[in-house]
């Protein structure tokens, strides 16, 4: 596949973010327009009823601050796996969700775990391992670009800060990592030069027979009987013409 092929602009760059922000939104401000408190459908670890949680607790937040620090990264994130790798994107999110909710549900602390962090460190996490492993240079820095703007959320997967589900975030790194190692991507064929190929010859290419061996300007001169050459015109005389000149 191409380079052009392969980063071609699709409507799920942005669709499903949009989606995954209004999801999130809508939620919330329904909690808020009812008065309901929904954390009881968040991941409570190594209980039956808890295990609902993996699919439902992304869309479940505590507070707006809450909701407002996951928005813009959930965002930003999800439009890269979309753009960068659209063809396993999908798989990606499914299995990520599915995965790091899983993880969060075995080695929580016994609590509801609630929000759109675990999915952040996910896609996060993909995105770096995946264009590290690919060693395609556009890949490359892109994950360069996600540690740049975002290397500051690996502290978290630590217990630091209480109240944070740290086991959320270090299930989703360590889910990201491992969908990066095993999910396989098609990478671009980057453009090749001419003398990059395999079947490139040297002695053919134009450019080079301007330079000698040891890499110095041959001006080429024209040969004497190039410069000696006459031209010669021919004139077409149409038969009208002849007519008209005999009378």
């Amino acid at each position: 596949m191409s380079e052009q092929q392969y980063f071609k602009f699709s409507n799920q760059v942005v669709v499903v973010p949009l989606l995954a922000i209004l999801s999130i939104w809508t939620i919330f401000l329904m909690e808020l327009r009812f008065h309901i408190n929904l954390n009881e459908y968040g991941v409570y670890p190594r209980t039956f009823s808890g295990l609902k949680g993996i699919f439902l607790s992304p869309f479940i937040h505590g507070s707006v601050e809450h909701l407002y620090n996951n928005t813009i990264p959930l965002a930003v994130l999800t439009a890269s796996l979309f753009f960068f790798y659209r063809k396993i994107a999908l798989r990606v999110l499914f299995w990520g969700i599915f995965l790091s909710g899983l993880l969060t549900w075995t080695i929580g602390r016994p609590s509801f775990h609630i929000g759109a962090s675990g999915v952040i460190y996910v896609l996060a996490s993909f995105i770096f391992f995946k264009g590290i492993f690919s060693k395609y240079y556009r890949l490359v820095a892109l994950s360069l670009i996600v540690v740049f703007i975002y290397g500051s959320l690996l502290w978290y997967i630590f217990p630091v800060k209480d109240g944070i589900s740290w086991e959320g975030h270090l299930g989703g790194f360590i889910t990201g990592l491992l969908l990066a190692f095993f999910v396989k991507a098609e990478i671009p064929l980057p453009k090749k030069f001419d003398w990059e190929k395999e079947d490139y010859n040297e002695e053919e290419d134009e450019f080079l027979q301007q330079f000698d061996e040891n890499g110095n300007f041959v001006e080429k001169k024209e040969s004497r009987d190039d410069q000696n050459e006459t031209i010669r015109i021919t004139y077409h005389l149409k038969k009208e013409l002849k007519d008209k000149g005999s009378e």
